[in-house]
């Protein structure tokens, strides 16, 4: 499962211990809209793992500036509340699961 994450809660959550991946997206995206399901099928087969969250990039334009987000969707991985490494574009099942595994 993966949480929305917001101007409030994102620090919180992200400096947790552990593996982050978050999400990148707007409504208006059509990769976006066609990578959704395939980031939710891979927060399922990681459940307890891995923590997923997402942030909607028109409701908080100030994330996606302050780590570089330029393009949607981007998955940013964080480790224990340091950006370790960024995916940007809908990747398959495959190169999701294998990205966020690494």
């Amino acid at each position: 499962m993966s949480c929305e994450l917001n101007s409030e809660n994102f620090d919180i959550e992200i400096n947790q211990a552990g593996v982050y991946a978050v999400r990148f997206w707007a409504v208006w995206c059509g990769p976006c809209r066609v990578m959704a399901p395939v980031f939710k099928a891979v927060a399922q087969d990681l459940q307890g793992a891995v923590k997923f969250g997402e942030v909607d990039l028109d409701k908080f334009p100030m994330l996606a500036a302050r780590y570089g987000v330029q393009s949607i969707p981007t998955v940013l991985l964080f480790k224990d509340g340091n950006l370790t490494s960024r995916a940007v574009g809908a990747l398959p099942r495959k190169d999701l699961l294998n990205f966020v595994s690494k």
